[in-house]
C-alpha cells in the first residue's frame, strides 16, 4: 500500500520505481480524499509513519517512508 499525495515529486518517483519494477500495489493520493475518508487515511498514515511525510509504503509489516531505493529494493527483493 502506498500513501502519496498527488502533488509530491518524491511520491512520484516512488510510484514510477515501483511501476518500472513491476511491482503491483494500491495507492492512495491522501489529498484527494475529503471528509471522513480523508481524516481516517491521515490518522492512519500518522499511526504507521509518527508523522505526515509521504510517501509512506507499506510493505507487509515494515513501513518506508519518503523515497528511498535502497529500503524499496531491499523490502521488495527486487
Amino acid at each position: 500500500m502506498l500513501y502519496a499525495l498527488s502533488t509530491c515529486p518524491y511520491c512520484r518517483m516512488t510510484k514510477k520505481y515501483l511501476d518500472d519494477n513491476e511491482v503491483e500495489y494500491d495507492a492512495i493520493d491522501v489529498d484527494l480524499l475529503e471528509g471522513d475518508e480523508r481524516t481516517t487515511v491521515v490518522a492512519e498514515v500518522k499511526r504507521l509513519s509518527s508523522g505526515t511525510s509521504f510517501p509512506v509504503l507499506l510493505v507487509g509489516d515494515e513501513v518506508i517512508v519518503g523515497f528511498n531505493k535502497a529500503a524499496m529494493r531491499n523490502q521488495l527483493d527486487l
